[in-house]
């Protein structure tokens, strides 16, 4: 595409590199405003939560009673990693 052995060709990448650096930011500027926008509207971000809050306080008083942290996990079908998170 170019040949960057000589200096017009390097001088193109070069060129074309800081265009795609600023075009790059504008992006960056655009989205994050975006997502500022959306967080004032009430806009929640990320994934959804695996569990409701109804489900957490049943996970708790079922540890809390004893149940081991895997069984709790199997019946939410969560990994004993989700469940001990929400524990501690």
């Amino acid at each position: 595409m170019a040949d960057t052995t000589t200096a017009h060709g390097r001088l193109m990448l070069t060129v074309l590199g800081g265009l795609a650096e600023f075009e790059r930011e504008l992006i960056r500027g655009r989205t994050s405003e975006g997502r500022s926008r959306a967080k004032a509207h009430g806009v929640k971000m990320g994934r959804p939560p695996k569990l409701t809050p109804h489900q957490i306080k049943e996970a708790l008083r079922r540890r809390d009673a004893g149940e081991p942290v895997r069984e709790i996990a199997q019946s939410y079908n969560l990994s004993r990693s989700t469940i001990s998170r929400i524990v501690a």
